[in-house]
């Protein structure tokens, strides 16, 4: 009989995160944001604090119980450089408090994309499984050569309608639809000059399974460490980690269920989210933990991961 001997470290392990019961997201900032002044976040976190707390509420009444809770806010630093960090993130924490709101954790939106050595964006790419609509013939080319992600099937259009002989504009239509369709289909990203540069639809959901501790490297680590803040705020946003901790004593950043509290601006956005999860494929071995974390908790884990991810949407787009 043959024996095969390996070092124990030779199989990568997957590390199993703390998790709260809750991550609760209390907004997102972008340079239209910041130039409208002081006023527009004072007039944003007052509108947040109200869900925010029913948010709270509606998890200990699930739970029968104290949940563990983390607060969490996302300033955009990929799209557009603005400011600094040392001015914006006093200002930022300052509103909240006003508001009676405390934020657990900040994080800078281009660490969806790069996070030191680790790109999350290109891992969850890297397990996108598009669902093919019944009756397709694989002739839409893949979504790694397209850079778009859509929820059912596209309309035919100019040569491929007489190649199919469909007669006349046929709709497209949703795959899950409930007898009317809404379809969308969701641009993940673009490139020029040999640079790609990912849609704001696809960091969106990166953010939201990093929140819900879906993601590892490489070698099963963890992707997104919190870092807890020290000293001066730096001046430049690459000198800041991707992911502060701000508060001590915080509950974990990662949780079993997200809610993000956001200006009704955001939900094409999230609509879009919803379809890049829903066509993402977890690793195994990361759900089997977080299912059996849960089964110890008593804590009621649905099986889609969309259904993990709550929002709730307020106040003028």
């Amino acid at each position: 009989m043959d024996t095969t001997f390996r070092e124990a470290c030779a199989d990568p392990r997957t590390v199993a995160l703390p998790l709260a019961h809750l991550s609760l997201e209390l907004g997102h900032l972008y340079m239209d944001d910041f130039k409208a002044g002081p006023e527009r976040l004072r007039e944003q976190f007052s509108l947040v604090g109200a869900w925010a707390q029913a948010a709270r509420q509606a998890c200990a009444a699930q739970l029968g119980r104290h949940p563990r809770i983390s607060t969490c806010f996302l300033i955009d630093d990929y799209f557009t450089r603005f400011s600094s960090p040392a001015e914006v993130v006093p200002q930022i924490l300052q509103e909240a408090a006003a508001a009676g709101l405390v934020i657990d954790y900040l994080a800078r939106e281009s660490a969806c994309s790069e996070a030191g050595a680790v790109q999350p964006a290109k891992l969850v790419e890297a397990r996108l499984v598009p669902s093919p609509p019944p009756g397709s013939n694989g002739s839409r080319p893949p979504v790694t050569a397209t850079g778009w992600l859509s929820n059912g099937e596209r309309s035919p259009a100019g040569d491929n309608m007489v190649s199919v002989r469909v007669p006349g504009w046929q709709p497209p239509w949703e795959i899950e639809a409930r007898r009317h369709s809404v379809f969308l289909d969701v641009e993940l990203w673009d490139e020029q000059q040999g640079m790609r540069t990912w849609s704001c639809a696809f960091l969106a959901a990166v953010w939201q399974l990093l929140r819900l501790g879906l993601l590892r490297n490489e070698e099963g680590q963890e992707v997104l460490r919190p870092e807890r803040a020290t000293g001066a705020l730096p001046d430049s946003w690459e000198a800041l980690p991707p992911l502060l901790q701000l508060t001590d004593g915080a509950a974990p950043f990662a949780a079993y269920r997200t809610v993000s509290v956001l200006a009704s601006r955001f939900l094409p956005i999230e609509h879009a989210v919803k379809v890049v999860l829903g066509q993402w494929l977890p690793e195994e071995t990361v759900l089997r933990q977080l299912v059996e974390r849960a089964r110890q908790e008593g804590v009621s884990l649905p099986g889609d991961v969309r259904e993990r991810v709550g929002y709730v949407f307020h106040g003028p787009s």
